[in-house]
């Protein structure tokens, strides 16, 4: 299945978001690949990318063994069989964090499978917020199942803020 220009450019933004937050978690992270443009993304991923290309392994930049690993699952819902291929591609290379971009959430059992493994690994899972179809903002913009909408809020503090919804 060939990924629509939309989920394209979606995976392109989450990239350069998760290279600029690895580097100010003092991983080595090149500025050419926080800097990469989207033809640049294109031409090293392809067109006919598969989620699961996008895997980034990273060490620190003082202490290159401690490692993390960025999963992408292929799958909208993550279960239990994909959280074992993780953790055990995690043990056979020695390392204990990783970070989860889900399509839509994790299974009840993967849930279960993350809080057991806590004690050895450390498994962040980051997902975008929902907002339902029959929200009246849906409703109001007309928004369809799978969109992922950009809201922008003043704020106090920080003039505005930004936030994104995946529509369900």
């Amino acid at each position: 299945m060939t990924l629509s220009e939309e989920e394209l450019s979606k995976l392109f933004r989450v990239r350069r978001t998760l290279m600029e937050m690895l580097s100010d978690r003092g991983y080595l992270v090149g500025d050419f690949e926080i800097n990469m443009s989207k033809q640049q993304f294109l031409q090293k991923f392809g067109e006919n990318m598969k989620r699961e290309d996008l895997v980034i392994q990273k060490g620190k930049r003082n202490n290159s063994s401690d490692q993390i690993y960025v999963f992408f699952p292929e799958e909208p819902k993550v279960g239990v069989k994909t959280m074992k291929t993780y953790t055990e591609r995690m043990k056979k290379e020695d390392v204990f964090q990783a970070i989860l971009i889900v399509q839509q959430n994790l299974t009840p059992f993967a849930r279960t499978c993350i809080s057991e493994i806590s004690t050895k690994f450390h498994l962040e899972v980051f997902q975008l917020p929902r907002i339902q179809i029959t929200d009246p903002i849906a409703r109001y913009y007309g928004l369809k199942r799978g969109q992922v909408v950009k809201i922008i809020r003043p704020s106090e503090t920080a003039g505005r803020y930004v936030t994104y919804r995946y529509v369900v």
